[in-house]
């Protein structure tokens, strides 16, 4: 058996993958806040159903196995849910 294929290794693997999403989850958080700021600044609405739509459709689209668009759009559904929060949080 290889040893890059043993569980203790595989689930090593899994936590470097988990800390960089955490990292890049993190990072995405911070532009969507700023991007709230300047939209707040000029007066626009946060909310922007047609960009969620065409991120949505953008990333189904360049989803490939294992991954498919309907596992896609439910994360990235979170993901921007859970952004919104964070922005609703910010402006209180």
């Amino acid at each position: 058996m290889d040893d890059s294929a043993t569980l203790p290794a595989l689930r090593e693997q899994i936590d470097s993958i988990d800390d960089r999403l955490l990292d890049l989850l993190a990072e995405r958080l911070a532009v969507a806040l700023r991007i709230g700021e300047l939209k707040r600044a000029s007066g626009l609405p946060v909310y922007d159903p047609e960009r969620e739509r065409a991120i949505f459709l953008r990333l189904c689209q360049r989803a490939r196995p294992p991954l498919t668009p309907d596992v896609v759009r439910r994360v990235f559904e979170r993901v921007v849910d859970e952004t919104r929060r964070a922005e609703q949080r910010a402006t209180r």
